[in-house]
């Protein structure tokens, strides 16, 4: 299972644990982040979050160069309206699985459309911290442990 893996945060994601605790749940980002490294110890992580979508687009760039195994995203609010984030994720080597912490399908009518899930291996949404576990799990177990 040793792997290295990009766990990549869009806009406002480091609010977590300020912003709306009843829809994102409490954990603060790092705490998320340090839930990752605690439960797959045998993964090399790499954490990072920007609230610029070209930074955004710059990291998963560097993934690729990187010839890093995975990402685990979370592109936010630009889920919904970044044609540019969407490309990026096309033009990537590297898996990508899109998390969301919330149901997006359950909220808004604009979120419940994904512009970037197409060009992911798939897509978690509405299981909290846990989905990026489920994320990174989906990257690294042959089959995701089925």
């Amino acid at each position: 299972m040793p792997a290295s893996l990009l766990v990549l945060n869009g806009p406002n994601l480091n609010l977590l644990g300020v912003r709306d605790p009843d829809m994102y749940g409490p954990a603060s980002l790092g705490a998320i982040e340090d839930a990752l490294a605690e439960a797959f110890p045998a993964v090399t992580f790499e954490f990072d979050q920007s609230n610029g979508e070209g930074v955004l687009i710059d990291r998963l760039h560097r993934a690729h160069e990187q010839g890093l195994d995975g990402v685990v995203f979370n592109p936010g609010g630009y889920t919904h309206t970044s044609v540019a984030l969407r490309d990026a994720v096309a033009a990537i080597d590297p898996p990508v699985v899109e998390v969301h912490l919330s149901n997006v399908h359950g909220r808004e009518d604009f979120r419940r459309t994904s512009r970037i899930a197409p060009e992911c291996v798939g897509q978690i949404s509405g299981f909290g911290a846990a989905g990026y576990h489920l994320g990174v799990r989906a990257l690294v177990v042959p089959d995701g442990g089925r």
